[in-house]
């Protein structure tokens, strides 16, 4: 399996590589400009949108993060990274995953631009409504479906400390004690030491 990321270190494509080290997957990583290459001709027949990460295997794109980190896990279904299919618990791996890409991201979008839409109008409802549901479904126990780290737990954990490290999301115990842990998995923490060496290597092209 030939798998390329197309990616950036101040980027989403952090979360992608963390998904993809947690599959022991082989890869080669791209890493685009934003506004240079992120933009030129041939990356937009890859990402008509211009932006990452993006990951391609022979014909195959997908693009955005929760559609990657769903291909993934079932390409690796050794890894065990997405919960038996026609369980309640793929159910849940479902609910969650959509609801972060969808509900979640809008919220934060809305309230890092200072303006929430009307309640009845928005698919999030109010700030509250989210962050009590988000509440509710970590507090359940370490892990969103099931017994163990699916890539429902990977994109959670990943937004709620992004989140709230960049003040968008208050500090909150119910949160930290649920991202903390999986923050702490080696595979994460492989795919942050190569995002933060590349980070480094751009400070340095700059000066």
């Amino acid at each position: 399996m030939s798998l390329t990321l197309y990616t950036n270190p101040m980027s989403r494509g952090r979360i992608t590589r963390w998904m993809l080290e947690e599959c022991g997957a082989s890869y080669e990583a791209v890493q685009l400009d934003y506004g240079t290459t992120m933009k030129a001709p041939n990356y937009l027949a890859i990402n008509p949108m211009g932006k990452v990460p993006a990951l391609t295997n022979g014909d195959a794109v997908v693009t955005e993060v929760a559609a990657i980190c769903l291909w993934l896990a079932d390409r690796f279904p050794d890894k065990q990274l997405a919960p038996a299919l026609n369980t309640p618990e793929r159910a849940a791996y479902y609910r969650w995953i959509a609801f972060i890409s969808g509900p979640f991201e809008a919220v934060m979008t809305a309230k890092a631009e200072g303006h929430f839409a009307k309640p009845m109008q928005a698919g999030y409802g109010t700030l509250a409504d989210v962050v009590r549901t988000l509440e509710g479904a970590v507090s359940r126990g370490p892990y969103l479906c099931g017994d163990h780290f699916t890539a429902a737990d990977l994109l959670m954990s990943a937004y709620l400390s992004f989140y709230t490290q960049w003040k968008l999301l208050d500090a909150n115990p119910v949160f930290a004690r649920y991202y903390e842990p999986h923050l702490a998995r080696p595979a994460q923490g492989r795919a942050n030491a190569m995002d933060e060496a590349l980070m480094a290597q751009q400070q340095q092209q700059q000066q």
